[in-house]
């Protein structure tokens, strides 16, 4: 799971393999696979890389370290 920060100010923790897409207009909103639209506080790089630091943690995918 990785932290994420929505508009209010409230902490979020979601799994990072249901993110569909990061779209920036101008806010950034997470579009879930489930269609679910999160906008967060969070820069699109934060993210990105919250996302990588996880899948290392979790070491599923060797070859991205």
């Amino acid at each position: 799971m990785i932290e994420v920060v929505r508009l209010d100010g409230k902490h979020y923790w979601i799994n990072p393999h249901q993110i569909e897409c990061i779209e920036q207009n101008p806010d950034v909103t997470l579009v879930m696979l489930s269609g679910k639209k999160l906008i967060v506080r969070n820069s699109p790089e934060e993210i990105i890389n919250s996302i990588v630091e996880y899948r290392k943690r979790i070491g599923g995918f060797k070859n991205e370290l």
